[in-house]
């Protein structure tokens, strides 16, 4: 029988290797980044870590021999997922000693870094909301979860990138797709009316309009905010249309915004602030029959580097 050739062994790589060699190989990886950033990012849920991992890939690729591999995406999508998965399972030893909750690295988006996002369906995989409740999945659950919904992949290719049978990919995605319907916020609203929430929470926030907000929040809503230790946030998620009204109305009276400029972020309408002493968040929401349902802070300086200052 003929060996797969998508399956060769890594090796080192070769040290002699031409400048011409070298060009061809990074040409090779550059073709399929977009894709294979998005995949790591959906993995990982933080950009710095998602290049790492491309980084890594790339040592891999040429330490391979790449003129025995047919398929340089499916070989690359193996390479970047099975090294997600790593750091996926060694980082959650030390996310028991971040302080208060841990969301995603919020990505500006109006010019992808993952390519092309022409569909919605593109746009939600990218959402903080759902890289939040996907953070709760196990690393194999995440992987299929994300190769098969966001990627398309078939269950045979997922099985074969993480050297599971085929039945055994089936049912962890089953899984994970309950496991990711039960805890995520319901989420129906267009692009454009979570807009005009975002927009309408912050304005009666500035204004300290406790009425508005309730008014705006459904009342199961949670807001999830994110400061790692290094700036203010809250150590537990909120819950409820008042105490969300009354935190975020406190956020905005202890010091006037300099700026509140509207971004996209993952896909979808956020919000920077900012105020005199530096510190800056991102916001965005969730919505559904015209209330928001889920609002996502990060102000942990560490994940705000790629916005603009």
């Amino acid at each position: 029988m003929e060996p797969d050739r998508d399956h060769q062994p890594d090796s080192a790589a070769d040290g002699g290797m031409t400048a011409e060699e070298a060009v061809q190989a990074a040409g090779a990886l550059e073709a399929h980044r977009p894709m294979l950033l998005g995949l790591a990012y959906r993995l990982l849920g933080s950009l710095h870590d998602a290049e790492d991992v491309l980084q890594e890939t790339y040592l891999r690729w040429l330490g391979v021999d790449r003129a025995s591999v047919v398929e340089p995406r499916r070989y690359l999508s193996r390479v970047v997922t099975r090294l997600a998965l790593d750091r996926l399972r060694a980082r959650q030893a030390a996310r028991e000693t971040y302080v208060g909750p841990w969301l995603p690295e919020p990505v500006p988006t109006a010019s992808s870094p993952f390519g092309p996002l022409d569909s919605a369906e593109l746009r939600d995989s990218l959402s903080l909301a759902l890289l939040h409740v996907l953070e709760r999945l196990t690393p194999p659950e995440r992987a299929v979860y994300v190769l098969h919904t966001a990627f398309e992949l078939p269950y045979a290719e997922i099985a074969e990138i993480l050297d599971r049978s085929v039945a055994d990919c089936r049912q962890l995605h089953h899984r994970a797709a309950a496991r990711v319907a039960a805890d995520r916020p319901r989420f129906t609203a267009t692009a454009a009316e979570q807009r005009r929430l975002l927009d309408a929470f912050l304005a009666a926030a500035r204004d300290g309009d406790l009425d508005r907000l309730t008014s705006l929040v459904a009342a199961e809503a949670i807001a999830w905010s994110d400061g790692g230790g290094r700036v203010r946030a809250a150590l537990r998620p909120v819950y409820g249309a008042e105490r969300i009204a009354r935190f975020f109305a406190g956020i905005h009276g202890r010091r006037p915004l300099v700026e509140e400029a509207p971004v996209e972020l993952n896909g979808g309408p956020g919000a920077l602030l900012r105020w005199p002493t530096g510190i800056r968040y991102t916001i965005t929401v969730v919505a559904a029959e015209g209330r928001i349902t889920g609002l996502y802070l990060v102000g942990n300086p560490e994940k705000l580097s790629r916005l603009p200052e």
